[in-house]
């Protein structure tokens, strides 16, 4: 009976097991993305870039919100729910102006002349960066609608599942972020 109830308590659970699953596909789709740019880069015709400093101040919003979101969940696990709402706020506002940045970083790179359509290069810039804002985006959606539930009179959930998933995926396009970053700088 001891054992049942053991082996019950190291289980993941299943939602938490889902987003790993999600994460390890997106993982492997910015790696493909990644590996082509790597080998396209060879090309004759490829152009080399630098990237809009207003990528550097977004990089900064998306690392102080990685701490922001640890606050938030820090403060749900002692229940001190006005805190926890305070934070997971500031936290949604964080990633809001981490896209805001990006798109101003795409407006400026639009105005130099690197259009979707004009290389390869410019392309591929496009679709890696853009895609990570989407999932930024995603996770931006969730977050406004745990901020909803938070405030919520009728539902009273002190479940720590949704929590902890929204800090695994928030961390997870932080780093990823991270890398595309550092990728895009060292490569062009």
């Amino acid at each position: 009976m001891m054992a049942l109830v053991n082996d019950q308590k190291n289980r993941i659970h299943p939602r938490k097991f889902t987003l790993w699953i999600a994460l390890a596909s997106i993982v492997m789709m910015f790696t493909a993305f990644t590996s082509a740019y790597i080998i396209k880069r060879n090309l004759a015709d490829w152009i080399t870039f630098d990237l809009p400093r207003i990528f550097i101040y977004s990089t900064v919003v998306i690392l102080v919100s990685s701490l922001t979101i640890i606050i938030s969940r820090n403060y749900f696990r002692q229940r001190d729910m006005i805190q926890y709402r305070i934070w997971l706020m500031v936290t949604l506002a964080l990633g809001i102006t981490f896209v805001f940045l990006q798109y101003l970083g795409f407006i400026q790179l639009w105005h130099n002349g690197f259009t979707l359509t004009r290389n390869v290069s410019f392309s591929f810039l496009y679709v890696i960066v853009g895609l990570h804002a989407i999932h930024v985006l995603g996770g931006v959606v969730a977050m406004a609608v745990m901020v909803i539930r938070a405030f919520s009179v009728r539902r009273k959930s002190y479940s720590q599942v949704p929590v902890d998933m929204m800090n695994t995926y928030w961390h997870f396009v932080d780093l990823l972020w991270i890398y595309l970053w550092i990728f895009l700088y060292m490569i062009r």
